[in-house]
């Protein structure tokens, strides 16, 4: 078996590791639900690779994402549901649908134009899943509904913001971020209450309402919450790495310093960084 630039041969390894007693043993004991968490690690390591401009990485990540496609696609044939050749038509008829200004007759649309015939379709689409599921013998309720179609192992942060968007265009949104502001505040004073009362599973559900609001004060600010996030981390691990090398050139550890010592090193870290970017 050679490597190829043609899909085909990516599918008959995957075959040959799944075939048992001369496949591979880890391979074969896998399911959907033990692959899923390989899936979405691999599609954050190809953000990481974009974010970080690596595209030498990039390439073999995008990789790696394409191996967990055929992965769930092989499991799928052997057990009768659809295989890699349903997956790719499937993509592409979705594709040549919600493109009818490029595929179908639909032409010289503006982008806000293409934005609402978007909307038409997807709504379309989804009349026609729920319909589908009610036949399937599933509730109204789990066949339909505003907030239908936001996963629920997303990110906690991004269904958040997915949640928030689908709801704001049925109109239950403020329209104006100061009183998101207002309502921060408030899931503020009420962590503080529950503080105060000392039931840590009622201060763990306002912590949540509060990192609820804050994405909501990130959408109507036009931030993305994911990339902000990801930016404060850069921060802090960059200004964290700067007090462990001033104190290792003083041949000392953080365990070794005071909350304060570190806090000044913080202080230092940061004051350079804002003479960087003036």
């Amino acid at each position: 078996m050679r490597p190829s630039r043609d899909i085909s041969r990516l599918i008959e390894i995957m075959a040959a590791l799944r075939t048992p007693q001369s496949g591979c043993p880890w391979d074969l004991e896998q399911s959907f639900a033990t692959i899923a968490p390989y899936t979405l690690e691999e599609a954050y390591e190809v953000a990481d690779a974009i974010e970080r401009g690596d595209f030498a990485n990039l390439r073999e990540e995008l990789g790696d994402l394409l191996l967990q496609v055929v992965f769930h696609a092989r499991m799928a044939e052997e057990e009768a549901r659809f295989d890699f050749g349903d997956v790719v038509e499937a993509i592409t008829r979705k594709l040549i649908r919600r493109h009818p200004h490029v595929f179908g007759d639909a032409r010289d649309l503006s982008s806000e134009e293409v934005k609402a015939l978007w909307g038409r379709i997807k709504a379309e689409e989804k009349r026609e899943r729920a319909e589908a599921r009610r036949a399937a013998g599933l509730t109204p309720d789990e066949a339909a509904g505003t907030l239908a179609g936001v996963p629920l192992a997303m990110p906690a942060l991004t269904r958040a913001l997915k949640l928030q968007e689908k709801a704001g265009k049925v109109g239950f949104d403020w329209n104006d971020p100061r009183a998101v502001l207002a309502k921060l505040r408030e899931e503020i004073d009420e962590v503080e209450a529950e503080l105060a009362e000392g039931d840590a599973d009622r201060v763990a559900g306002e912590v949540g309402d509060l990192m609820f609001a804050l994405v909501n004060l990130a959408r109507h600010l036009h931030v993305d919450p994911e990339a902000a996030l990801r930016g404060a981390n850069a921060k802090f691990t960059r200004r964290f790495a700067h007090i462990e090398a001033r104190l290792g050139a003083a041949g000392r550890t953080t365990a070794e310093a005071t909350l304060e010592e570190m806090e000044a090193l913080w202080g230092e870290a940061k004051r350079r960084e804002n003479a960087a970017t003036k």
